[in-house]
């Protein structure tokens, strides 16, 4: 059982999730927190597993409450803008997604999260106010997610090893992830590549 922490100022959306997560067989809304001092207070009592935080809230914000979270895995759920999204994934947050997610993607999203993963919403990155990937980033990105080395995709893009290297630096720093697997993750979860050839 997944136990999750619901942290966000909106009576309505904390009861709605809470009433449609409650229904899956494997997730457990174990509290419900109004604001930031709340939902770290609630963390530390009932030691959730994944706390779905909001970032505009009273007191403490969701960005301010982050590092305060640790030993949850926090995913963001939120309205506002993704310029927030690399200051939110600095902080530790394992996701980032808005409040008009797809209620069954947001149940798969927790699930995910849960094991470990890191979760983007689509484009979430890619958007004004963020630094988008180039062209080839792109292309760099979709054969990481292919599982291919840097030597094979030097070899497929025909450009050198060590350029190849410069782009996923760069490509790494742009999304906010710490590896090539969160890389291909995000890839694979924005339909940059067909399928999840790491499955």
């Amino acid at each position: 059982m997944i136990r999750i922490l619901v942290a966000d100022d909106h009576p309505v959306v904390r009861q709605g999730l809470r009433a449609f997560l409650s229904v899956q067989d494997d997730l457990e809304v174990v509290g419900e927190a109004a604001d930031g001092d709340e939902a770290v207070r609630l963390a530390e009592e009932l030691k959730p597993d994944v706390v779905l935080l909001d970032l505009r809230m009273p007191g403490l914000d969701g960005l301010s409450a982050l590092p305060k979270l640790a030993g949850a895995r926090v995913l963001i759920l939120t309205s506002v803008t993704s310029s927030n999204v690399l200051p939110a994934i600095r902080a530790g947050a394992a996701g980032f997604l808005y409040k008009d997610v797809d209620p069954q993607a947001l149940v798969q999203a927790i699930r995910s999260v849960h094991e470990g993963n890191v979760i983007l919403a689509p484009g979430a990155l890619l958007v004004p106010g963020d630094t988008p990937l180039t062209e080839r980033e792109n292309e760099v990105l979709t054969e990481i997610a292919r599982g291919r080395s840097n030597r094979e995709i030097a070899h497929e893009l025909g450009i050198s090893e060590k350029t190849i290297k410069t782009h996923v630096s760069s490509l790494l720093m742009k999304l906010g992830v710490q590896d090539r697997t969160q890389a291909a993750l995000y890839a694979i979860r924005n339909g940059l590549v067909d399928s999840d050839p790491l499955l």
